[in-house]
């Protein structure tokens, strides 16, 4: 089966992480940057030549760019089928660009200047900082070009001592600012003047650069890959600035539906495939897929999701219709006046829920205090905003039996549903539409209605903090109860790693905290309990939904008043309120 897009991570053999492969795919300027990135010397310009669009087309498989060590580099762009390859989109003979067939999904397309002004929906990040959402994927790409070109003459000035500037259309392009202007004027653009105090950091930052600059149609063949190869060079000069270039509003990578270099569709590039219990909502095609047939099958990779995982077509953009979702409980839910958020819940559910940790232990057969072997952490996955929000209906976290549990939180009517509050593509929420009714509100986490609510659920003593104060302690306190938990009845100390998975590790040194030589499978936490189980679950359900505190605040505050009381005695919520 084919690989689909590669993208190796950071110190994998063959990664192409801190290199760039000439045309025909050999290493020389990886060697020759790399280098004198390392030693300090001063080499000349290494020029990628000009009209690179393969190279940039096909991104970090072809590593045209300088890639940065430790980074993830945007794969191939995978355009719409028949519109994918060089032939699907010029004329090969005119070399002209197929502008009719453009004009298809891309309205208002006549000229090719027109071309600069498109901006799709899973581009919605401002990736040059300046505030401008509207403008054309090539104007951010210009804003960063033009905020490292002055990156460049602010590091050539400042460390490498000699100043630079830039003349696109002479040969070896960077020269010595010997005037100090800021521009290479005609009597400064000549080969003896050409610029000869590269330092390594300053050779990576010009060479990305040009590979920018040389490649004109950049915004149409990869936008994202140079976008990541701009944003990491200014970032790399900065390291050495006195006074660093602002990249505090610029954005690297896509929101999260869209972020292709994001674990969440790498994990499987050396396997090849994304296995099929997995495909529904971390392959392009999975979903639809799933919905035509009604089960899954292994995919290879793709580089993130497309619009055609949601909508059935690029004219009017209809959505796959879903009437009710199965969630893991086995409960049919959905959102019967926003059937669009429908489509949120196949992937935003969860993978476990109260029935399937219950027939964990169950099978294990032991009391509730009882290490087994048999019990393992049963990771309730990531993001599983539907569950939460639908509480006892959909049973996501583990429920206490006895214990009587919120149902789906009703909010205000237009704002009771994903796709209400969250725009699909860009996934922020609008504070400012929030701001209508919790008026004064800067921040979500502020909120709190209605404002001074007297309960004290988290017995903090603070009662105008947001809801998300609530959570958060209470969050806190039923860590510590897990650790101190394990430390009177299993006698092995235990610490929580939210990025590393299982997640639960053994505390050998008993500190707390999950350290470095601590993070590792083989060191993974395995006396579970019953007790032990249900409450490290419901921790991570919270940590996993980092918008609990919106979605359904009260059943999150039951799960954790619950999950506290059961693992730490009513001494643990002494101070507490149940909602």
């Amino acid at each position: 089966m084919p690989s689909g897009p590669r993208v190796h991570r950071p110190g994998e053999p063959g990664s192409g992480q801190g290199r760039s492969r000439d045309q025909h795919g050999g290493d020389r300027h990886h060697r020759y940057l790399d280098g004198y990135r390392h030693t300090g010397a001063q080499p000349l310009l290494v020029n990628i030549h000009y009209y690179a669009a393969a190279a940039t087309l096909f991104g970090s498989e072809a590593s045209g760019g300088y890639e940065y060590d430790g980074m993830r580099y945007q794969p191939k762009f995978a355009h719409v089928e028949g519109y994918d390859s060089c032939i699907g989109c010029h004329m090969p003979h005119s070399l002209q660009i197929r502008l009719e067939e453009c004009a298809t999904c891309h309205q208002g397309v006549e000229t090719t200047e027109d071309l600069r002004d498109i901006r799709m929906a899973g581009s919605l990040a401002d990736y040059d900082g300046d505030g401008d959402l509207e403008e054309g994927i090539y104007y951010e790409i210009e804003g960063l070009q033009e905020m490292l070109l002055q990156s460049i003459q602010a590091y050539a000035a400042e460390v490498a001592g000699t100043p630079i500037g830039y003349n696109a259309h002479v040969h070896p392009y960077f020269f010595i600012d010997t005037d100090e202007s800021g521009e290479i004027e005609e009597a400064e653009a000549v080969s003896a003047n050409r610029y000869n105090a590269f330092t390594g950091r300053l050779l990576t930052a010009a060479y990305n650069y040009q590979v920018s600059v040389k490649d004109p149609g950049m915004f149409a063949h990869n936008a994202k890959y140079i976008i990541e190869l701009l944003h990491d060079s200014i970032a790399v000069l900065n390291e050495a600035l006195a006074e660093p270039a602002d990249l505090s509003g610029a954005v690297r990578d896509d929101p999260g539906h869209f972020q292709a270099v994001a674990e969440a569709f790498r994990h499987w590039d050396a396997e090849g495939e994304v296995p099929a219990g997995c495909v529904k909502c971390h392959q392009a095609g999975g979903l639809p897929f799933f919905l035509q047939h009604g089960v899954t099958i292994a995919m290879e990779p793709s580089d993130s999701l497309k619009c055609g995982t949601c909508h059935t077509n690029f004219e009017d953009f209809t959505l796959f219709a879903v009437e009710e979702v199965v969630f893991p409980s086995g409960a049919t839910l959905a959102f019967e006046d926003n059937p669009a958020s429908n489509l949120c819940l196949q992937c935003h559910q969860g993978r476990e829920s109260t029935l399937s940790v219950n027939a964990a232990i169950a099978r294990a057969g032991v009391a509730d205090d009882e290490v087994s072997e048999q019990l393992n952490f049963r990771n309730p996955h990531y993001f599983a905003a539907g569950a939460t929000l639908f509480g006892a209906e959909a049973s996501g976290a583990y429920q206490y039996e006895g214990m009587e549990y919120a149902g789906r939180f009703a909010h205000v009517p237009n704002f009771d549903s994903c796709a209400e509050c969250h725009n699909p593509h860009q996934l922020t929420v609008s504070v400012n539409t929030c701001s209508g009714c919790h008026a004064g509100i800067t921040e979500l986490t502020d909120i709190r209605f209605p404002q001074g609510q007297p309960v004290d659920y988290d017995g903090d003593g603070n009662t105008d903090e947001g809801i998300a104060g609530e959570v958060a302690t209470m969050h806190d306190a039923l860590l510590a109860a897990i650790q101190q938990y394990t430390a009177e009845t299993t006698g092995t100390a235990i610490a929580y790693a939210a990025a590393n998975y299982p997640y639960w590790f053994i505390d050998t040194n008993e500190n707390g905290e999950a350290d470095p030589d601590e993070i590792s499978n083989n060191n993974r936490y395995a006396e579970w309990t019953p007790t032990l189980l249900r409450a490290a679950y419901n921790y991570q359900w919270v940590a996993k939904d980092p918008g609990a505190f919106a979605h359904n605040n009260e059943y999150i505050m039951q799960v954790l008043y619950d999950s506290l009381q059961a693992i730490g005695g009513d001494e643990a919520v002494a101070d507490m309120t149940r909602p």
